[in-house]
């Protein structure tokens, strides 16, 4: 058996904080298309508005706190990746290159060699 806890994904402020960004993000398409009398910009500030309070409220939660600290901890890991040279980048294509053609010369002569076998000696069709 396991000693491990058991860890909870968020509390129950943190899902009615979830709900109502969906909600606002939702009130804001929903008044961009009702408004449609209305001028482009007051459209525009009513979807953008709701899509901003709902980023704020993500945010605000657990959740939308773990997400940026993944964001920033992605970020960071990225930076640690020692990329490749643009010569050894093009060295490591040639070699892949190369591999494929031999692979391909290979599978292309046992497969003539096997045809010719079925077809011609056991066979006796050509």
């Amino acid at each position: 058996m396991s000693n491990q806890t058991v860890q909870t994904v968020s509390t129950s402020n943190d899902k009615y904080k979830i709900i109502l960004a969906v909600i606002a993000a939702v009130a804001g398409v929903v008044a961009f298309y009702v408004l449609a009398g209305q001028a482009k910009y007051v459209r525009l500030g009513a979807l953008f508005g709701g899509l901003a309070l709902a980023l704020v409220l993500v945010f605000i939660s657990e959740t939308g706190r773990e997400l940026v600290s993944f964001a920033k901890e992605s970020t960071r890991e990225a930076k640690k990746v020692v990329w490749p040279t643009r010569k050894e980048a093009g060295q490591m294509t040639a070699v892949v290159f190369g591999f494929v053609l031999v692979m391909a010369i290979f599978l292309f002569t046992t497969d003539k060699v096997l045809e010719y076998l079925i077809m011609n000696v056991i066979l006796g069709l050509k």
